[in-house]
């Protein structure tokens, strides 16, 4: 797929007369877009897999159903905002496009400072930050790369929400996760890849482990310039020492906020802790949410178990979990949870020493079928409006719906 995705943008795209299309309309492709009209290109419109984002414009262009663009855009190029490179490329040259870019050489000299956004400077930094680092690696195929790290500090959470994708519904028994056990975890891994673009802290509700804070600062004392988000509901306020231990790192700590509304009671607190601090952040409603959070056996064959894991929409979102690394939220924890048969086919143990930790990390990372664990999946879809690869119900009409009991399950 390499040789698909050109990194010389600027000349061939002043080149071609074709009209310009930008891919995914993720909150990057705001500064892409500025990006390109700053060098000459004028982009004609975005296109997206999810079909919700297509029902308004974004940044002032339209945004197209990506499997509608050949009713659109017979002819196109494409600049890639994506960081699932190798998908789209797959996505459009089998709907026979060719021209697709990284925006890595329009990036090159473009002050992102001199625009206003959507989200915040600081936040836009962060998320170019990890774009940069996405696009370069997929650049490099001989190195081991991951864009996202879901580092699980615990499986509590103050709210019981029924749809929760990463399962924490099921869980009658949670747990925070110790400094030490998570910090090896990560010695171990960051010792046996190249790269890890940004470091997600989650939960549960990461901040109902004491430790949060001492974690964070244990994985940005290793090395300053990572990138941190914190995925909190806004239930919890955080300690004044906290805060202030972690204030050094400035904008490489940033905070994702969920607002569950008054179920967010300290909602408030945490973001004037977070002003205070000058840290970034966003601040958004429990909206998207796919119908995704079954767990149950399939028993698909393999041409349907392929094309779960094609479509799926988190199959590079690595997370650490009680010493395991894993390829996605859902394995995880229902592996964690013992929801599935334990198969060492779905996750790397960091724990055991007497393995080839590094060769069984990069066969984990250059899995391109499937995991025996996704035939306990309904799937996580891109585009939940679509049959392929996706047995829920989709869009939740109630995201963040509470439920007073723990779901039950089967037990393996």
């Amino acid at each position: 797929m390499h040789e698909l995705v050109s990194k010389n943008a600027l000349q061939e795209l002043r080149k071609n007369k074709s009209p310009v299309i930008i891919v995914a309309a993720v909150r990057e492709a705001e500064a892409i877009k500025y990006a390109c009209e700053s060098n000459g290109i004028e982009v004609a419109a975005f296109c997206d897999s999810e079909k919700r984002k297509t029902l308004n414009p974004f940044c002032g262009k339209k945004v197209i159903h990506t499997p509608d663009l050949k009713d659109h855009y017979p002819v196109a190029s494409f600049v890639i905002a994506s960081q699932h490179i190798q998908d789209v490329a797959e996505q459009l040259t089998e709907m026979g496009y060719e021209n697709f870019y990284s925006a890595l050489e329009i990036l090159e000299n473009f002050d992102h400072n001199n625009f206003n956004y959507l989200i915040s400077k600081e936040y836009m930094s962060s998320r170019l930050s990890s774009y940069k680092k996405t696009h370069q690696a997929y650049f490099k195929s001989d190195i081991i790369y991951m864009r996202s790290l879901d580092v699980m500090i615990t499986t509590k959470c103050s709210l019981k929400c029924e749809s929760c994708s990463n399962l924490m519904q099921y869980y009658k028994s949670a747990e925070n996760f110790t400094f030490e056990k998570i910090i090896a975890g990560i010695d171990t891994l960051t010792s046996n890849v190249d790269e890890i673009s940004e470091f997600r802290i989650i939960g549960g509700e990461p901040l109902m482990n004491k430790d949060w804070a001492r974690i964070i600062d244990g994985i940005l004392i290793r090395k300053p310039s990572r990138k941190i988000f914190i995925y909190t509901n806004g239930t919890i306020p955080p300690k004044e020492q906290d805060m202030d231990l972690l204030k050094k790192y400035g904008c490489n700590i940033n905070f994702i906020i969920t607002d569950y509304g008054s179920l967010s009671k300290n909602i408030n607190i945490l973001e004037s802790s977070i002003k205070k601090n000058k840290f970034a952040f966003i601040r958004t409603p429990p909206e998207n949410w796919i119908d995704c959070s079954t767990i149950r056996h399939h028993k698909r064959d393999v041409a349907a178990l392929k094309e779960v894991f094609k479509q799926c929409c988190v199959k590079y979102v690595y997370t650490l979990l009680n010493g395991k690394l894993y390829r996605c939220p859902f394995i995880a924890n229902a592996a964690n949870l013992k929801a599935i048969p334990d198969n060492p086919s779905n996750y790397v143990d960091l724990e055991n020493k007497e393995s080839n930790i590094k060769n069984k990390i990069k066969k984990l990372v250059n899995v391109r079928t499937f995991f025996p664990a996704c035939d306990f999946c309904d799937g996580r879809p891109y585009d939940p409006t679509s049959s392929k690869g996706y047995d829920g119900k989709g869009m939740i009409s109630t995201p963040g719906k509470q439920v007073k009991e723990n779901i039950s399950y089967k037990v393996y």
